[in-house]
């Protein structure tokens, strides 16, 4: 079983910066791919980016690219979200997530789920 709760959402002007992070309870964290997903209201839940659980791999959505970094720390068992050059687009609930095995961007692929951390950008 394993937990997951995110903080580091909040209000930012377009073009700044948030860090998202996601703790997990747990000892076998470091056996988890981790994700990150957002879902903007009256909108599905998106794919944003996901990580293998070594670090080695990691995959993101295109309009995320070159913005946005996954990263995590395996003894602190944390993943965390670093959002650059914010966009209104970019509003939305983050949610981390976790599953057995590879990365995957099917959000029905994970196992775990957080509760979600609000991401508002202002124009």
């Amino acid at each position: 079983q394993v937990q997951l709760v995110e903080s580091g959402g909040g209000l930012v002007q377009a073009g700044g910066s948030l860090r998202l992070s996601c703790a997990a309870s747990g000892r076998t964290f470091r056996r988890y791919a981790m994700g990150w997903f957002h879902q903007a209201p009256g909108k599905e839940r998106e794919f944003v980016a996901t990580m293998s659980w070594s670090g080695g791999s990691t995959y993101y959505t295109n309009s995320v690219k070159g913005r946005f970094t996954i990263s995590r720390d395996n003894a602190k068992n944390t993943v965390y979200l670093q959002m650059n050059s914010l966009k209104p687009e970019d509003t939305a609930v983050y949610y981390c997530a976790a599953r057995q095995g590879v990365p995957n961007t099917g959000g029905n692929e994970y196992d775990y789920w957080g509760q979600g951390t609000q991401v508002t950008v202002s124009s």
